[in-house]
């Protein structure tokens, strides 16, 4: 055993272990992805029992240890009612049986030197979850960033109710074990619930290895009745009025809408809220079906006591969507709001799904007393690993393009260190303007709670624009009408897409022939020659790759996308507007007002606000003569290639 356990000194052989014994059973089995890691874990707890109670189950291997094996998960089923099924059972083949037995047969799991169990199983854990599609993981630098903003401390309990694998509360644990001992934390200070039995299986697995204690972690749907985590968590709720601490990324995307009336109307969020002025007022008509994340909001909540702090993740539409803002109404209602963090759009991509997310850190304040108060806004840029789907770890360079090193350790490329330090700035000054990070005035929030719209560069840019600006609804005609041509079903027509578009040189370069039968649902507007088009959907919006072009006369009669916006008949210089859509004047604009978390876009509404500058007539003649020399040079040059014969 001795021997055994100087090999297990690293986690990885621990860890190469585990992935041999779930590679084998995926291979002879026959089982789902998901089945595979179900009986892996529910392995996992039978080698636990063995430890603990030395019924020596994995010594060797015969038939009558396979009934043993069976008897003892009767038992565990038993000592863990929530997270299984009276009718589960290992389904596991005798091979399969025999090959794990001599893979555990020398390693006790609970004496591995320092935490090996626990670490080889979170690293095991994380290849599955990507495999997966990371249907209930956070990204770990996300999970540690979010633990080390709330900042728990020794005695606060600390609730995640959609938990799934445990990340949050693995982080807190880890965390707190730094100040207390460890078997305190677990049995007193965290708590979980999670509706998928499997899930939460998994997590109480992560716990179970790291220090064999029973976990505060269950199987529950957190969006049920109250009174089911009222029991649940009797002494935290009823006792102590609620948590310290909520942390959590609840279930979005693709996930659906509530739709149960019974759990609707037991929230108010459930229901329709209407705008009244500057407020909004809930209304007695429950909402058609609610999404899940916006629910567990109020839930969240709902568990914290008065002055519990809260870290959230949501997509950026809750930030942003004109829809949402009796939402964000709502939470200025009930909390203070402690800081608002833009994540980059790769941040969850190695994991399954591209939605853009921001951070949310609130304090509960149900009287809502102090209304004067800085909020604390940052962007994190750099997150250490790349948007591909193994999330390939990206680490610093010097100078020379060498990998820098700390202690023989390569030295990650992120900012989530940069953005906690302004943080605790921030703190301590009330006040902060870095590269990354600025602090608002709480008065200030009109309506939006995202990073863009509030960033001190894209606010400079309207306070120059403030003077000798027109707003670009009063100087053009925005086409918002569906072209004729698409009703007559079997026309012939030209389709211009975003991507038909050479952003650098404002042209459109491409176009497919369609039926008017044939064209895909977004085909919506018809183009005139000296129109200009201009992107109001996509992630290049906003950007310097943002596709903006003046319609040629190669073009009229084309049909667009509804990713475009159609402007025509300009009130000034049409080449000086097109120039000015180039500037940084125009893409800070568009960045600021666009909303939406999968495909952002920018209303109609805030298209036709956005700022125009307008200098002196010379200098928009001059512009405007310029940029039309260049298209009648581009025009000669296209001409003269044409002509060329061999």
């Amino acid at each position: 055993m001795q021997l055994f356990e100087t090999e297990l000194i690293r986690e990885d052989n621990l860890l190469k272990r585990f992935e041999e014994i779930h590679d084998y059973i995926y291979a002879n089995d026959g089982l789902s992805a998901h089945q595979t890691l179900n009986e892996f874990v529910n392995i996992l707890f039978v080698k636990l029992y063995d430890e603990n109670n030395k019924a020596r189950l994995f010594e060797n291997f015969s038939d009558s240890n396979i009934e043993k094996i069976n008897a003892v998960f009767d038992k565990i089923k038993q000592e863990y009612n929530d997270i299984f099924d009276g009718d589960d059972r290992i389904k596991l083949s005798k091979n399969s049986l025999e090959f794990i037995v001599k893979k555990l047969k020398d390693i006790s799991l609970q004496n591995s030197s320092g935490d090996v169990g626990g670490l080889a199983f979170q690293k095991f854990l994380s290849h599955k979850e990507k495999d997966g599609n990371g249907q209930f993981f956070t990204p770990s630098p996300v999970v540690d960033f979010c633990v080390k903003m709330i900042n728990p401390k020794f005695g606060e309990t600390v609730i995640d109710p959609c938990c799934g694998s445990g990340g949050f509360l693995f982080s807190t644990f880890k965390h707190l074990s730094k100040k207390i001992e460890k078997k305190e934390i677990i049995s007193n200070q965290i708590f979980g619930t999670d509706i998928n039995r499997d899930i939460a299986k998994i997590s109480k697995m992560k716990f179970l290895l790291e220090e064999n204690v029973r976990t505060n972690i269950f199987c529950a749907n957190s969006l049920s009745n109250f009174s089911t985590l009222r029991n649940l968590f009797e002494k935290q709720i009823v006792e102590h009025g609620g948590f310290d601490i909520v942390l959590t990324n609840p279930p979005f995307g693709a996930t659906g809408k509530i739709t149960d009336t019974d759990i609707l109307k037991s929230f108010d969020l459930g229901f329709k809220w209407l705008k009244n002025g500057g407020d909004y007022l809930k209304t007695n008509a429950l909402s058609n079906g609610q999404p899940a994340e916006i629910l567990f909001i109020e839930r969240c909540l709902q568990l914290l006591k008065e002055g519990g702090r809260m870290g959230i993740v949501l997509p950026n539409g809750h930030f942003e969507n004109p829809s949402l803002e009796y939402l964000r109404y709502y939470i200025k209602l009930k909390t203070k709001i402690l800081a608002v963090v833009n994540l980059p759009q790769e941040t969850f991509i190695p994991y399954g799904t591209g939605v853009k997310t921001s951070l949310l850190f609130l304090q509960k304040d149900t009287p809502n007393i102090e209304k004067q108060y800085p909020v604390f806004f940052s962007k994190v840029k750099k997150i250490g690993y790349q948007g591909n789907k193994n999330g390939t770890p990206v680490y610093k360079k010097d100078g020379f393009g060498i990998i820098v090193t700390e202690n023989g350790q390569p030295v990650t490329d992120e900012d989530f260190s940069t953005v906690l330090s302004d943080y605790q700035n921030f703190n301590t000054n009330k006040n902060i303007n870095t590269d990354n990070s600025f602090s608002l005035d709480y008065n200030e929030l009109n309506g939006r709670f995202d990073y863009d719209f509030y960033s001190p560069g894209n606010r400079n840019i309207l306070n120059r624009l403030a003077h000798h600006s027109v707003r670009l609804g009063e100087i053009v005609d925005i086409v918002k009408q569906k072209s004729l041509k698409l009703k007559n079903k079997n026309s012939v027509v030209q389709y211009v897409e975003l991507s038909d578009i050479n952003t650098h040189s404002f042209e459109i370069i491409n176009s497919t022939e369609y039926t008017v039968h044939e064209l895909p649902s977004r085909a919506s507007y018809e183009l005139k020659e000296n129109d200009i088009v201009t992107a109001i959907a996509g992630n290049s919006v906003g950007t310097h790759k943002h596709a903006t072009a003046f319609v040629g006369k190669d073009y009229d009669g084309a049909i667009c996308t509804n990713g475009f916006r159609v402007l025509r008949n300009p009130k000034i210089n049409g080449f000086y507007l097109l120039y000015f859509f180039k500037t940084d004047m125009f893409l800070k604009q568009m960045m600021m007002y666009r909303t939406g978390a999968a495909i952002p876009n920018v209303s109609d509404n805030d298209l036709q606000n956005i700022l125009v500058y307008l200098p002196e007539e010379s200098v928009i003649s001059h512009i405007g003569s310029q940029m039309q020399k260049s298209f009648a040079l581009r025009n000669e040059s296209a001409k003269m290639i044409e002509e060329i014969a061999l």
